[in-house]
């Protein structure tokens, strides 16, 4: 797993091993990134479910200003904080060591972009998007990776879906305000 491009291009990321984990493959990301790149510069980033951090990374790579990482995994935070720092955004960026439900009904801050890839199968993403919704700034992006076949909502909130792609087994629904 690397960064695909950017200030970072190219450098080697960490993860964890085993059947929990499940990395965004580099032709989705890579993808999801072709989707969003004009408007990634000077933004705030989640990467909820953050499990090794790459795409929060990949888009302070690409040039937004921050990048907040949650993940209720005491072994995957330890793995973006390596990854963080292994490409120097230490200071660009927020870990945080929590249960996705938790933080968003709790954050303080107003999100520009926010990647969503939970554990799949567990109807996790239309449970948390009504409360992502509340902590997006106007114009934001709200990108969900999730099995190809679940069942998205059209709309949440103010956010519309308004492109859906298809990568193998792996679907990715963008949200707009």
């Amino acid at each position: 797993m690397r960064v695909i491009a950017g200030i970072a291009r190219n450098r080697k990321l960490n993860t964890l091993d085993g059947e929990d984990v499940r990395p965004t493959i580099e032709r989705t990301k890579e993808a999801i990134f072709s989707a969003i790149q004009f408007e990634i510069e000077g933004t705030d980033v989640l990467d909820l479910f953050a499990g090794s951090g790459q795409l929060g990374i990949e888009a302070v790579s690409r040039g937004a200003r921050s990048a907040t990482f949650v993940d209720s995994s005491k072994q995957s935070i330890e793995v973006v904080r390596k990854n963080v720092a292994s490409v120097g955004f230490d200071s660009r960026s927020k870990i945080v060591n929590a249960q996705a439900e938790t933080f968003v009904k709790t954050a303080a801050g107003k999100y520009h972009i926010a990647f969503l890839d939970p554990p799949y199968s567990r109807g996790i993403l239309q449970s948390i998007l009504p409360e992502v919704e509340k902590i997006m700034a106007p114009g934001g992006i709200i990108v969900c990776e999730h099995p190809y076949g679940e069942e998205m909502p059209e709309s949440v909130g103010r956010f519309e879906n308004r492109r859906d792609y298809k990568y193998g087994k792996v679907a990715v629904t963008i949200y707009r305000d």
